[in-house]
């Protein structure tokens, strides 16, 4: 059930504000009907207009995971915010992956490949963010084999020379620190970036 917006007393209080402000008689007809109107409006909030019916929601949703890979998660989020009911949700979600639109494994597979190879984005950032996507066990699992599967130690090198080459020119000690701060938020882990920047100022000819 939507949330009130506002407490009985201060609705009351608005609405007849409301009623008044528009010039109308201050009789009881008059103040009835536009208390009515305004309270409708003020009690429940809405974010968007409810999809008019089980079959509709289906065909917004299809064309929402044809788009690109959603979790369950997601496609839970956009059917609670079209105004589905709980059962309704279930329904569609079953429908959906009896179809073959919904698939976690395949999109655990995708959302890893995609976030190593144009992110670079190491295995604990990719798996702390499927995490929150209410990602499996067993589909985290899959994860890690997926990207021990890519050279993802080549991905790493060319992601740290290209953040090293930018921070030239600082002293080292920000370097240092500015490269650290940057792999570590991108998901990789830290014993493999303590290495690489070692090997990054010894290459550099930089006097410790």
């Amino acid at each position: 059930m939507p949330t009130p917006t506002c407490s009985i007393p201060l609705r009351v209080k608005k609405a007849k504000r409301y009623a008044y402000k528009k010039g109308g008689p201050k009789g009881r007809p008059f103040f009835l009907q536009f208390t009515l109107v305004t309270l409708t409006k003020m009690y429940y909030k809405r974010s968007v207009n409810p999809v008019g019916s089980v079959t509709e929601a289906k065909r917004k949703i299809e064309s929402f995971c044809a788009y690109q890979e959603r979790c369950h998660k997601e496609v839970e989020e956009k059917l609670k915010s079209m105004g589905m009911i709980d059962e309704s949700i279930a329904h569609i979600i079953s429908h959906l992956i009896g179809q073959n639109y919904l698939n976690e494994e395949r999109f655990t597979v995708q959302f890893t490949l995609g976030k190593l190879r144009i992110k670079s984005w190491g295995l604990e950032r990719i798996l702390r963010e499927l995490k929150l996507r209410g990602i499996s066990s067993y589909n985290l699992k899959k994860a890690t084999t997926v990207f021990e599967e890519e050279p993802y130690l080549e991905i790493f090198d060319r992601l740290a020379q290209k953040q090293f080459a930018s921070l030239k020119g600082l002293p080292l000690t920000t370097i240092k620190r500015k490269l650290f701060d940057y792999l570590r938020y991108r998901g990789w882990p830290s014993d493999l970036v303590y290495e690489k920047i070692k090997e990054l100022v010894l290459l550099g000819n930089f006097n410790q």
